[in-house]
């Protein structure tokens, strides 16, 4: 950790008896469990830092606009060397730097956030299903994927058309209705963040409940692709699940299909079609710029979380 001193600090020593220059390395690991807290935290930094240069303000609007959408941009201004050690008392900074990488084998514990008693809370079940830990991680690893594979596409297509006899060539955007598949960047951005929105509900121990069109496109998406691996790759599968109990529920995608559809939802329509008809109705009458609204009776979410990528 550093040099020690066995100099006294006492009454007795010498004005600078403790000066030493000393190289310091520290290792976090952190997880983010409140990234609107986290995000308000940076851009209350950002307001308090100098900056100086050629346009000091649109310097501070572009670490602010980089901070409310990136975690790791807001841990940096938070976790810079300089700020940290102006905090201590006695202690000149003389340089430092700072690296900030991704634990690419993070999973969220599916066995305590969904625990197969019902009786436990965050459970979420309604009579006797539940979403059970390995469906909450399947589910959570096709999210992820879809949402990586769209930011993909965006990455080697930018704002380029999908065309018809070159669908093939997009991962997620091409499956899409077709309708979407000429709209811009950021129409698409904010579709692979509904992949991710949900995948975060499932991170936080929360059912993903589509709040918006959007969300139940991904949703859908996501359960089609969790079931055709489970059929193609069980193996694949059995392997990701590690030691996830099992239960009678698992992979139960009808039972998703009715439960986790129709929390939110559009109430108006045919009073006899049932919750997926009524939105695949909306969907079609809705320009995909309004898929991104929320329900009437949904909770919106934060505006302000950014994007992964």
């Amino acid at each position: 950790m550093g040099e020690r001193s066995d100099h006294p600090q006492g009454q007795g020593a010498t004005e600078d008896s403790g000066a030493r220059e000393i190289e310091a390395t520290v290792v976090l690991g952190l997880r983010i469990t409140d990234w609107p807290a986290l995000r308000a935290a940076a851009r209350a930094a950002v307001e308090d830092l100098d900056f100086e240069g050629v346009d000091p303000a649109e310097q501070r609007r572009e670490l602010l606009r980089e901070v409310s959408e990136d975690p790791n941009a807001a841990l940096g201004v938070l976790l810079h060397p300089d700020r940290l050690v102006a905090a201590m008392p006695g202690v000149d900074a003389l340089g430092g730097t700072l690296e900030i990488s991704v634990t690419e084998d993070f999973a969220p514990d599916f066995a305590e956030l969904f625990p197969l008693d019902g009786d436990e809370e965050g459970s979420g079940g309604v009579g006797d299903w539940t979403l059970t830990p390995r469906t909450a991680c399947l589910l959570h690893a096709q999210l992820l994927g879809l949402a990586d594979a769209a930011y993909d596409d965006l990455e080697e297509h930018e704002g380029e058309p999908v065309l018809e006899s070159e669908e093939h060539e997009w991962a997620v955007l091409g499956r899409l209705p077709t309708r979407t598949w000429g709209l811009h960047r950021g129409w698409r951005r904010s579709m692979a963040r509904a992949f991710d929105d949900l995948a975060d509900d499932l991170a936080l121990g929360e059912w993903p409940l589509p709040r918006c069109p959007a969300e139940d496109i991904a949703l859908r998406m996501a359960l089609a692709d969790a079931r055709n691996l489970l059929g193609a790759q069980p193996e694949s599968v059995a392997d990701m699940m590690g030691d996830l109990p099992a239960d009678l529920y698992d992979y139960d995608w009808d039972g998703c299909l009715d439960e986790l559809f129709g929390v939110y939802g559009p109430e108006d329509g045919d009073p006899e079609a049932d919750t997926a008809s009524r939105t695949e109705e909306l969907i079609a009458a809705t320009h995909p710029e309004g898929w991104f609204l929320p329900y009437e009776d949904a909770e919106e979410r934060d505006p302000q979380r950014g994007y992964r990528r």
